[in-house]
């Protein structure tokens, strides 16, 4: 069975939208630079040939992927979850108890991740390790530099 990906409203649209492009524009483009090598020549030594298959199947791929994250999407809203504990959509605000730093972090979909914007997927070793905790709670959280402890402050959406 397949795992859900939770995204809010703002996160499906702009994935369907993502999906669209690679769809209409994206398949254009990789067709026209496949007519484009295929004019030049013999194929079985047409390096450009050869390189515009290959973006054809990472474009295909990459379409397939984001057919699956829709197939399995879930749209959910904040007025449907509550701040008791941290889950998918919460705004986290957590200190790191080594170096007494607060950071505030979002918690969305892998499919909505943007460290820049400071949303972190649930998914993540972060994510994982602050789900289901409580203001508080101490979250110990593995990653590949060893284990860290953030002391959860508030939840909110």
């Amino acid at each position: 069975m397949a795992k859900y990906n939770y995204l809010t409203e703002e996160g499906y649209a702009a994935l369907k939208a993502e999906l669209e492009e690679l769809k209409s524009t994206g398949r254009a483009q990789v067709a026209a630079a496949i007519a484009e090598a295929r004019e030049k020549g013999d194929l079985s030594e047409n390096a450009e040939y050869d390189a515009a298959k290959d973006a054809q199947g990472l474009l295909e791929l990459k379409i397939n992927e984001k057919e699956k994250i829709m197939a399995n999407a879930r749209i959910i809203s904040p007025d449907e979850l509550d701040t008791d504990k941290v889950t998918v959509l919460n705004k986290v605000t957590m200190e790191n108890m080594k170096t007494k730093k607060e950071i505030t972090y979002t918690l969305v979909a892998a499919a909505e991740a943007d460290l820049k914007l400071k949303k972190i997927s649930v998914t993540s070793p972060i994510g994982e390790g602050l789900l289901g905790k409580k203001v508080g709670d101490i979250a110990q959280v593995t990653t590949p530099g060893g284990v860290i402890e953030f002391k959860i402050k508030s939840i909110s959406f």
